[in-house]
């Protein structure tokens, strides 16, 4: 008789294997990193990480198209739920920080590993991406009351999408001045400028770093 999988065992190992294996890649990089090691952090072996992955390339795909699906499902999500412009960008923003705040590794494996893929799969995930951008840039241009095509709007979701990646590479977890504040700060800086943001309480308490901290070491 067949073995029948239990799809909650099954799904819960296989998201302990791909969230370990983002952890490597962010920390390693994608070339840097073994499938050994990939094991060895799961605490499995090697032959019962290839009954969950292909590969290492397969794992790479499955971590960066999932990330970038769930933020496709996130502005889709947004948009169904907020009725004006200016409501939905800031909930993009806010809505942003929060993902990026629970899925660091899977971002930088999105931003950073992506190119090592091949080119089908790269394409396809870059595809996503854009729909992601997009989205972000016609609803910057509806806040600006211009039409969707609008020059601006584009480069605007870039550096809307800068400011928030760059903030990971230098805000610790566990302080003060948690995501929750932050997402509040790039919404009113973005929509107002710099005397638009408001001091969130216990920033007082907090100590910034002095200068950028690298996401990864040069190695």
């Amino acid at each position: 008789m067949a073995r029948v999988r239990d799809p909650a065992g099954y799904d819960g190992q296989r998201e302990m294997i791909l969230s370990n294996a983002a952890q490597l890649f962010a920390q390693r990089g994608y070339a840097g990193t073994s499938m050994n090691e990939v094991a060895a952090a799961c605490g499995v072996s090697k032959a019962t990480l290839y009954h969950y992955v292909r590969d290492k390339h397969d794992l790479a795909v499955r971590i960066a198209e999932e990330h970038v699906r769930r933020l496709e499902a996130v502005v889709e999500q947004v948009l169904r739920e907020h009725a004006t412009p200016q409501a939905r960008m800031a909930a993009l923003i806010r809505s942003f920080v929060a993902e990026y705040a629970m899925a660091q590794n899977a971002q930088r494996v999105l931003t950073e590993d992506v190119r090592f893929l091949r080119e089908e799969d790269q394409q396809r995930i870059i595809g996503v991406e854009r729909r992601v951008v997009a989205a972000f840039a016609r609803t910057i241009a509806e806040v600006r009351g211009e039409d969707a095509d609008s020059k601006l709007g584009k480069p605007m979701a870039m550096l809307l999408f800068g400011m928030i990646n760059w903030m990971f590479t230098w805000m610790k977890p566990g302080r003060e001045l948690d995501h929750e504040a932050i997402g509040e700060m790039v919404a009113e800086l973005f929509f107002g400028g710099v005397r638009a943001v408001q001091v969130p309480p216990a920033l007082a308490t907090v100590e910034l770093p002095d200068r950028p901290t690298p996401a990864r070491e040069a190695g």
